[in-house]
């Protein structure tokens, strides 16, 4: 621990471990939230003495308060904001958290069987990342309000304003980029147009705020989620973590929605499964699944072999213009 300057307050520093746990259920990105009153928040606990490592300590904290069991987990980032240490009202505390996040991604949304788990869909906090039905609602009104406050810019941070606006909610001829969530939140962060940075400033949020789009959550857990989501949405492309997600036999139209559901756009059919044969990335299992409400489809299990013969194998979802995107070949 680092001594404090001579006549400065001591501020002790606690470690929280937090876990962004992500399952796809029936086309559907799901986030496991720990209910109860006040905002929706992630399963976190502080590290404790008795934790021989931070990934028992996270599990330990997850299964106690969801009675969720992890498999996958990868440290994602640390969190340490000075708004960590305010109290409700703003005023400075001499403490400091830190919040160890990780990402986990589990093969379905089971019921969490006890404790306070809940799940819920990542885009009730999203609602303008999910492109699959159009350009959303959400989005609409979020730029609204985006020009608003690029006006009261005035003319020079005016400009950078609606530069940045542009960039990141693809307005004009800018396309969409679903990487790029952390920095729509934080755009819309620093805009005011999220209930957290009033929350952080000890204010209340206007009505028109803390109505969303978008649900608020406890803390920086937003800012956390929208970390693992532009996280997960790269690591796709490059890495097989998408059949983390998926049961030990599926079909190609059961993966390709999941897919989807992570990205947030529709994916073409007949490119999607082009990639998918020919980077040899699924095996056939010689069994079919009748049970698809139409012709019955062959089922197939993750090929494990290509994590060693090449570096990089993934699904590169690049979107050509808004609402066209294309698969490439990892």
């Amino acid at each position: 621990m680092l001594e404090p300057r001579a006549g400065a307050a001591a501020t002790a520093v606690t470690v929280d471990l937090t876990a962004v746990i992500v399952a796809v259920t029936s086309g559907d990105a799901r986030l496991l939230i720990v209910g109860g009153q006040g905002a929706d928040r992630l399963p976190a606990g502080p590290l404790q003495p008795e934790h021989p490592t931070l990934q028992s300590g996270l599990r330990s904290w997850v299964e106690q308060q969801t009675r969720q069991k992890l498999g996958y987990v990868e440290q994602l980032y640390t969190f340490g904001d000075r708004c960590r240490t305010l109290s409700a009202s703003g005023v400075e505390r001499h403490h400091r958290s830190l919040s160890l996040a990780y990402l986990a991604l589990v093969r379905e949304a089971r019921p969490a069987g006890g404790g306070t788990g809940l799940w819920r869909s990542w885009y009730d906090f999203f609602p303008w990342e999910d492109w699959r039905t159009g350009d959303p609602d959400a989005r609409r009104v979020i730029v609204d309000r985006l020009v608003a406050w690029v006006a009261e810019g005035g003319q020079a941070e005016g400009r950078l304003r609606r530069e940045r606006a542009e960039l990141l909610f693809g307005l004009g001829e800018v396309a969409w980029d679903e990487e790029r969530t952390l920095e729509r939140y934080e755009l819309l962060y620093e805009a005011g147009l999220v209930a957290e940075a009033w929350h952080d400033r000890g204010q209340e949020p206007p009505a028109s705020i803390a109505g969303g789009p978008g649900r608020a959550m406890a803390a920086d857990h937003r800012r956390i989620l929208a970390t693992a989501i532009s996280r997960l949405r790269g690591k796709t492309k490059y890495r097989p973590v998408l059949f983390e997600l998926m049961p030990p036999s599926f079909t190609l139209l059961q993966l390709q929605r999941t897919a989807e559901a992570l990205s947030g756009v529709l994916l073409h059919k007949q490119n999607f499964r082009r990639i998918v044969e020919n980077q040899r990335l699924v095996e056939e299992t010689g069994e079919i699944d009748a049970e698809t409400g139409g012709r019955p489809a062959k089922l197939v299990r993750f090929r494990h072999e290509v994590t060693l013969e090449r570096p990089a194998p993934g699904l590169r979802l690049t979107t050509a213009k808004r609402g066209s995107p294309v698969t490439q070949g990892g």
